[in-house]
């Protein structure tokens, strides 16, 4: 276990990056009909509610949370997509999302919202970005001892 605390931030890291990776992938499928396509079957018409956004969503906030970029924020966004993708399309079918075909969703809303409470983790480029604007307001970076 302590070999797993030691590493905490490089595995929330990974995480981070292959959960946004894997969302934005089903936002480019939608949007640009690649990776297998949509789901849905067709690329929606630009600005048709609520699919072209949805994707949207799934491929900038996919790419952002990947990225580490405004994570957090753009985190809460796509869990809060998710959530109402579960109760609008999926929750009306059937209580469960095994059975009313709602798994992604559900594991995404919590998959991000996991990552919004505990942050970006390590290779984040927006904590290289406050590093850079601490670095040229002469700030540094101070170091204390344990």
């Amino acid at each position: 276990m302590e070999l797993l605390d030691r590493y905490r931030d490089h595995v929330l890291g990974l995480y981070r990056i292959v959960v946004g990776l894997l969302f934005a992938c089903h936002g480019a499928a939608t949007l640009f009909n690649v990776l297998g396509g949509p789901h849905g079957g067709q690329v929606p018409g630009v600005g048709q509610w609520p699919a072209w956004w949805a994707a949207v969503i799934q491929l900038v906030g996919g790419a952002l949370v990947m990225l580490g970029v405004g994570t957090r924020v753009a985190a809460v966004l796509c869990s809060g997509s998710m959530a109402y993708a579960y109760f609008v399309k999926h929750q009306a079918d059937a209580l469960f999302p095994i059975q009313n075909g709602g798994e992604a969703a559900a594991m995404f809303c919590w998959a991000f919202l996991l990552i919004a409470a505990l942050g970006p983790g390590a290779w984040a480029l927006g904590s290289l970005f406050a590093r850079t604007a601490r670095a040229g307001r002469g700030e540094g970076v101070r170091v204390t001892a344990a």
